[in-house]
């Protein structure tokens, strides 16, 4: 049986890698797809998902005790909709410019399947800290997976990096904006190039990792061999 310490190592490494939710869960396509065609929108959208999901699984771990089969649903959808709230509130407030860009997508981490689907199969049956890393490790994981698709679309769309940096940090956007010395390719920009990005990150990481185990297996086999 695993220790505390491995467990959570293994939680990281699920929800980084071997079972990230964007990229082998295949979740939370929906603004995945549509809001990457920037770094900052990836970025912005990618943190609330990773505060809701970490939060989320926090409360549900919390009060798991005093629910029932016929409360624990409504009421890790209750959790989950006041912090997407809470989240699209403070956006509002505060970054009314880029709400008005992403403020659609906000509103839909409510039905989330990486939110809601780790609520009801971790957090409702496991402890407080383990859920919050499953959380964190799992919001992190889909926050790479869009920031890299920001990073990709963005470069190769519109052969530049950071246009909307001032959205969230001020000042003018020559303050912020790299413009890359390439041509810029409008396919990936648009919707079409989301689906053919997303493609090819999940084949990358599927090549990544069936290259290292091939590694290990050969490793191995030479270890025997020596032996």
């Amino acid at each position: 049986m695993m220790n505390k310490a491995s467990r959570l190592n293994k939680l990281s490494l699920d929800g980084l890698w071997h079972q990230n939710p964007a990229l082998v869960q295949l979740l939370g396509l929906c603004p995945l797809l549509a809001v990457s065609n920037t770094v900052v929108n990836s970025f912005v959208l990618g943190l609330i998902t990773l505060i809701v999901l970490t939060a989320s699984n926090f409360i549900i771990s919390l009060i798991k005790p005093w629910l029932d089969e016929s409360t624990r649903l409504p009421t890790q959808i209750m959790i989950i909709a006041s912090f997407v709230t809470l989240s699209d509130l403070a956006l509002q407030t505060w970054f009314y410019e880029i709400h008005q860009i992403i403020g659609l997508f906000v509103a839909l981490i409510v039905t989330n399947c990486a939110v809601l689907g780790r609520s009801e199969s971790f957090a409702s049956r496991n402890p407080i800290i383990e859920s919050i890393v499953d959380g964190f490790m799992m919001g992190l994981g889909f926050m790479l997976a869009i920031l890299a698709m920001g990073f990709i679309r963005e470069g190769l769309g519109q052969a530049s990096l950071f246009s909307q940096m001032h959205l969230i940090l001020g000042g003018v956007n020559e303050d912020w904006i790299i413009h890359l010395p390439i041509d810029s390719f409008l396919l990936i920009a648009l919707p079409p190039g989301a689906f053919i990005c997303f493609g090819c990150l999940i084949a990358l990481k599927n090549w990544i990792q069936m290259t290292s185990v091939k590694s290990r297996s050969t490793e191995t086999i030479i270890a025997e061999q020596i032996t």
